[in-house]
């Protein structure tokens, strides 16, 4: 009973920790991405008329 309860843990262990290293990958790809259109948005600054 006990050894099923371990591995039931660390197979649990384990998948939150794949969710959470693809959690912060997306996190800084998101990052990234955005800061990469808003410096395009700053650099055509001028040719957006309103």
């Amino acid at each position: 009973m006990g050894e099923k309860v371990y591995k039931t843990m660390k197979s649990v262990g384990t998948c939150n920790l794949v969710l959470g290293i693809c959690i912060i990958v997306f996190g800084i790809g998101a990052g990234v991405a955005t800061i990469v259109n808003g410096g395009r948005l700053l650099s055509k600054k001028s040719d957006i008329l309103f």
